[in-house]
């Protein structure tokens, strides 16, 4: 059978960073998906419509209905939340490859909280050229839940002069201290865990495709992060492509 990833369309293809994430453990695990398209609007109509839990904290408030979520016909199950989902996956079909190998699931799933954390300040820089990428039919609910959510007119979300050097100086902090843990490894591959791909790498992978369909190829940040850390990301970037067939 085949499960069902529900994902938010744009202009460019996919990018959703925590879509990604599923996205590349089924691809991974080579179980057969497709992908359904949900505009930002329809999400939490759509969830309660299948009886998706939420993943947000209070009914009612944005964020509270969120993508992904995928239906797994030979369950019956629908299922959101990113860790969740793979964590189902790697139970309901366990054949390798793995992705929480070595019973490394403990780890990988700080590892994700930990990313988040040191590159929070990047939000700064990516929501805004978000919304110029999503379909008009989901433009004016992100501009409007992101200036309640931020508390300031959108376009004010990306800092400018010293507060933008000081935001960016914290991103480039962000991704040395990554960087940092990917060098602890036994070997050579691009990957956390050298030459085996796992859930960490799908996290900062989703992440840096994020960025890459939110800024452009020749976006100097996307430079920046491409050409940074002894470029440790663009290795990443360019060896996850192997997990990136849209179905």
């Amino acid at each position: 059978m085949t499960i069902i990833l529900y994902d938010i369309p744009s202009t460019v293809g996919p990018w959703s960073p925590n879509t990604w994430k599923v996205r590349y453990c089924l691809n991974l695990k080579k179980i057969p998906y497709k992908t359904e398209w949900i505009e930002y609007p329809d999400i939490a109509a759509h969830c309660e419509k299948l009886g998706i839990t939420g993943t947000g904290k209070t009914p009612g408030k944005w964020g509270y209905y969120t993508l992904p979520a995928i239906h797994d016909p030979a369950t019956g199950i629908y299922l959101a939340d990113s860790p969740r989902i793979a964590e189902y996956l790697e139970a309901q079909y366990p054949a390798a490859p793995h992705i929480f190998p070595h019973g490394t699931i403990g780890l990988q799933i700080d590892f994700e909280d930990s990313t988040d954390a040191k590159l929070a300040a990047l939000w700064n820089f990516v929501i805004p050229p978000v919304w110029k990428i999503l379909n008009p039919a989901s433009q004016g609910y992100f501009r409007e839940t992101r200036e309640k959510a931020w508390g300031v007119p959108f376009d004010d979300i990306v800092p400018v002069g010293e507060v933008r050097a000081e935001k960016w100086a914290k991103v480039e902090a962000g991704f040395a201290a990554i960087a940092v843990w990917y060098s602890k490894k036994s070997d050579e591959g691009p990957f956390i865990m050298g030459k085996e791909v796992s859930w960490a790498d799908f996290v900062m992978g989703a992440h840096l495709v994020w960025f890459n369909k939110a800024w452009g190829e020749n976006d100097p940040l996307w430079k920046a992060v491409m050409e940074g850390n002894g470029g440790v990301w663009k290795k990443l970037f360019e060896a996850l492509k192997e997990y990136e067939t849209i179905n």
